[in-house]
């Protein structure tokens, strides 16, 4: 999301990565009444969250530049970035913690299953994932109660500036109607998101939202077990 993050074939600077509804439910400590409610996924990558919610009754949008390429082509190359997802995590095992999946091997089964799933629903159900790119989302203020992002903010921080940080945090914020979580908030590069973090919460703050830092139960990469919550204030 972003100049140069689309995931389209010329890129490949990030990764299109296929988690999974537990995986998110674990992620962003989500409950029952939060999935009772109407959510936006951004990005939402080759994800199978989207695709496991709607089977469960969730109304849920998932949106990420990656989704104007062709529905065929997108399906195959889900598969092949959770092969290259897991190599590279395969090449510094020691860098994850292994809770949430038992090993390699159980990390790339997981993440092709649900590389699958992802590419079945997008071809059978194509309006669940809209072509936007942040800072500027296709969507009015406040349509959705919950907004889910993972795995860009503070993750690409050697990538994308303070100012894109702030711009997309702030366009989060407009489309909730209760809050964002954003998570995890450190870097695939080691470097530092103090600042990032900061600026964020003084710009969300400036717009009348609140923001806390809260622990999730869910640790993969070390030291990457918090989540930023905004909150639209009450009325």
């Amino acid at each position: 999301m972003g100049p140069n993050l689309s995931g389209l074939p010329n890129i490949g600077r990030t990764l299109i990565s296929a988690r999974s509804f537990d995986e998110y439910v674990a992620m962003f400590a989500l409950t029952e009444d939060d999935l009772g409610h109407s959510i936006l996924d951004c990005p939402g990558g080759a994800a199978s969250f989207a695709a496991e919610a709607r089977s469960r009754g969730t109304q849920i949008v998932a949106v990420d530049p990656v989704y104007a390429a062709a529905a065929a082509w997108l399906a195959e190359h889900a598969l092949e970035e959770a092969v290259r997802g897991n190599r590279h995590t395969g090449s510094s095992i020691d860098s994850f913690v292994w809770t949430f999946f038992s090993d390699i091997t159980d990390h790339l089964n997981r993440r092709t299953a649900a590389a699958r799933r992802f590419g079945q629903h997008l071809e059978t159900d194509p309006a669940t994932y809209v072509a936007g790119s942040l800072p500027r989302l296709p969507f009015r203020d406040a349509s959705f109660d919950l907004v889910l992002s993972s795995h860009l903010l503070f993750m690409y921080a050697d990538r994308l500036d303070e100012a894109f940080h702030v711009a997309a945090a702030c366009e989060l914020a407009r489309l909730a109607r209760r809050e964002v979580r954003i998570f995890p908030l450190i870097s695939d590069s080691d470097t530092d998101t103090s600042q990032l973090l900061v600026a964020i919460r003084e710009a969300v703050s400036a717009r009348s939202f609140t923001t806390v830092v809260r622990p999730s139960p869910y640790e993969f990469q070390k030291g990457g077990n918090e989540m930023l919550i905004i909150a639209r204030a009450a009325n």
